[in-house]
């Protein structure tokens, strides 16, 4: 990420603490497009456990995390289950264009699910 010109820098007892940035430039580099609700873009120590431990994806990892079977997930991608099933298998390379569709069905950001 590169940083914002316009930006101000809060020290304290001499020591930087903080950086202040416009509120639209955050939302560009944390949302995606100025206007969108900043969403979190880390991952759950559960999430991330279960990919790395039990091998699933982190699309399954994510879902089940939620607490959404895939028949409602796909039904918020206007897709099969099944087609929700092939993009959810460990050996699965989704385009960016699923991430996103899968990432706006679990609302979140598509960073969280492409690791």
């Amino acid at each position: 990420m590169n940083i914002p010109a316009n930006h101000q820098i809060i020290t304290h007892q001499g020591v930087p603490v903080a950086v202040v940035v416009p509120y639209d430039e955050y939302v560009v580099a944390f949302a995606g497009t100025a206007g969108q609700e900043v969403k979190d873009p880390t991952v759950p120590h559960e999430v991330a456990s279960r990919v790395l431990k039990e091998q699933i994806s982190p699309i399954r990892a994510w879902r089940e995390y939620l607490g959404l079977t895939q028949a409602e997930v796909a039904a918020r991608m206007d897709v099969s289950q099944s087609a929700l099933a092939q993009l959810e298998a460990q050996e699965a390379r989704p385009r960016m264009s699923s991430l996103k569709k899968v990432a706006a069905a679990l609302e979140l950001v598509p960073d969280q699910l492409k690791w």
